[in-house]
């Protein structure tokens, strides 16, 4: 009996020897304890659990339902879902409160030194009245930050050296930026969602969905020399609910969404790839010569033509085009002449006779269509800026295409003659690039720059925004907040019933 007791005694004492985090899952292998993005579990400043995570993986959401005997006290306790992360980083995520009205609870990002109940750390949060705030706890003090907006679901933290902007909004809105110092913080840190009851009366649940932890392109970094690693995405446009299909560490660029949804073609290193969405396979599309493709190729309505951007070697390099058997093909046709100028692939007619692309002619880049039989081009655009990213409406009664020509990028539409040409985006904060319209003809699609880049470029690795509007023209709507840019959305990309977009977003590989 004494050995019984001692045994229980010495078992007792090196359980409570282990850290609260290791305790939750003890007993539960890793298929049972999926994380997702992070690494592991906690809770800071309290000795009981305050609620129970889960994670969906099909969805990749996660979700946590306060217990109802949470009691904050005066150590202030909170659930931690953190990993282990350095330098320069973004983070950001979607959330909701379900069922918490009156309790003053909250959620966001933490990042912190350590795990203990004292450490610096830099909180980005949002209350479940939908209120939002920046803080950082320093040896000097408690500073804050307040945001002036009323409703806040998106909230996004980034860190760059010493300096933290929270950028938050209101789904469907941009996002409001305020920024806070913290010279306390280590470069090695812990980041991560937190959860924290705000009463004892604390209930309900919150629903955390499109998290995704970024390590962005350095100050240094040389464009179109190094690149990052890709997600391949996709995101329902009426709910803005993403989901990463395939993540690479090579630049993969231009998703096309094609095979009655089943297939998702795209771009990476000069070949063309598919992706079966329902065996997460991958195979490389047989190209024939043509084995130095950029992000422009296209799918005609029927998906009966493929037509590419080559560069091609006979012609000093430049991008030329070609259609080809969307099966593979080993001999893909050229269209346009060698010697005339670089041409980038942008849309195919509804009767596909014709190409429409952006051509390098007379010193300067315009939008063109050709005629596959004859090989004739029709000049259809005539600035001295750029006109670019040219896509045909489903019906073939009009041509949309992205134009720098009244000092920023916008959104514009022509008959298919070129004649009629009309602006229909004007945000001076936004330089918005290649409009695709939704199969239904309904909606447009595209992405928007931020207002310092160059309203002529369309670099990788920025901080964007996808957003939506009516094909007549109308206030656009964010339906995701990303980090891409060029590649990202560059060809047509819709699913076939015009609910969902397939994309790609970026991030440097661990």
């Amino acid at each position: 009996m004494k050995k019984l007791i001692f045994g229980s005694f010495l078992l007792v004492f090196l359980i409570s020897g282990i850290p609260y985090e290791t305790q939750i899952h003890k007993g539960f292998d890793s298929a049972q304890w999926d994380l997702g993005v992070f690494e592991n579990e906690v809770t800071i400043g309290g000795t009981n659990p305050i609620g129970e995570l889960d994670y969906n993986s099909d969805l990749q959401e996660y979700s946590f339902v306060f217990s109802q005997d949470a009691e904050p006290g005066g150590s202030n306790p909170f659930h931690y879902l953190y990993k282990s992360i350095q330098g320069n980083f973004i983070l950001r995520t979607q959330l909701s409160f379900e069922d918490d009205a009156g309790s003053e609870s909250n959620a966001g990002w933490i990042i912190r030194d350590n795990l203990g109940p004292k450490s610096a750390e830099v909180i980005a949060q949002v209350k479940n009245s939908g209120t939002a705030s920046l803080r950082s706890n320093t040896i000097e003090g408690l500073k804050s930050e307040e945001v002036p907006i009323s409703q806040v679901s998106v909230l996004q933290l980034e860190r760059r050296g010493n300096v933290y902007y929270f950028s938050s909004a209101e789904w469907g809105d941009p996002f409001t930026t305020v920024k806070i110092e913290n010279e306390n913080l280590r470069s090695e840190v812990f980041a991560g969602l937190f959860f924290k009851p705000g009463s004892k009366e604390a209930s309900g649940k919150v629903i955390v969905s499109n998290v995704r932890i970024i390590k962005p392109a350095g100050p240094d970094f040389e464009q179109y020399q190094e690149y990052l690693g890709s997600n391949l995405e996709i995101l329902n446009v009426e709910t803005g609910k993403r989901k990463i299909l395939y993540n690479s560490a090579h630049s993969i660029q231009a998703p096309n969404w094609v095979n009655k949804d089943k297939d998702l073609i795209y771009n990476s290193n000069g070949y063309l790839y598919r992706y079966d969405l329902k065996s997460e396979k991958v195979e490389q599309i047989e190209t024939g010569f043509a084995t130095n493709n950029n992000n422009d190729h296209v799918f005609s309505f029927d998906e009966s033509i493929l037509g590419i951007s080559h560069h091609n070697h006979e012609d000093d390099g430049a991008s030329s085009l070609y259609i080809m058997d969307p099966a593979g093909d080993t001999l893909p046709q050229k269209i346009t002449r060698d010697g005339v100028g670089a041409s980038y692939l942008h849309g195919i007619s509804p009767d596909n006779k014709r190409l429409i692309f952006t051509g390098d002619r007379k010193g300067k880049m315009d939008i063109y269509s050709i005629d596959i039989d004859t090989k004739k081009e029709t000049q259809l655009t005539d600035t001295e800026y750029l006109d670019d990213g040219s896509e045909y409406s489903p019906d073939g009664k009009y041509i949309y295409f992205n134009s720098n020509r009244n000092g920023k990028m916008h959104l514009w539409r022509m008959k298919p003659d070129g004649s009629e040409q009309e602006q229909l985006t004007f945000d001076p904060k936004h330089n918005d690039w290649f409009p695709h319209v939704s199969p239904d003809g309904k909606w447009i699609a595209f992405i928007s720059f931020p207002p310092e880049i160059d309203s002529g470029d369309h670099p990788f690795y920025q901080r964007c925004l996808l957003r939506l509007m009516p094909v007549d023209g109308g206030e656009p709507k964010v339906i995701a907040y990303i980090y891409g840019g060029q590649g990202s959305i560059n060809v047509p990309s819709w699913s076939s019933d015009s609910k969902h977009i397939a994309f790609v977003t970026n991030t440097a590989c661990n």
